[in-house]
């Protein structure tokens, strides 16, 4: 029977591709679902048989934390040159997408507390 191995949603190209890759390398059996047409169904990397969850999970275990060091580093080596993103960046290049964003956390936040403060 198979089983889910992991999703994709959202998850970039390049670290998908290697999943692949390394699945192959190590002769897992799988096979991919993809979001479909308007995005409703859930894309992921299932596994033929559940039989081998254990040593594929351990795979991806190893690959995930080894992607998380490298992207750290990228990331830790960029903040040291100042070359990192920052809010004021974003803000400078895309200033409406940043202005909805914080006017739709606001107003999220203004419901989820208005009920604790009642109006006399």
């Amino acid at each position: 029977m198979s089983r889910l191995l992991i999703k994709l949603r959202h998850a970039p190209e390049d670290e998908i591709q290697e999943i692949r890759d390394l699945l192959k390398a190590h002769d897992v059996q799988f096979y991919e679902t993809q979001a479909g047409p308007w995005g409703i169904s859930a894309p992921g990397i299932w596994l033929k048989e559940e039989a081998g969850y254990e040593h594929a999970k351990g795979l991806l275990d190893e690959y995930q934390e080894k992607r998380y060091r490298e992207k750290h580093a990228e990331y830790e080596a960029l903040r040291r040159a100042g070359r990192h993103r920052t809010f004021r960046q974003n803000l400078l290049e895309r200033p409406i997408q940043v202005v909805l964003y914080s006017l739709v956390a606001a107003l999220i936040l203004y419901f989820s507390i208005s009920p604790f403060f009642p109006e006399t």
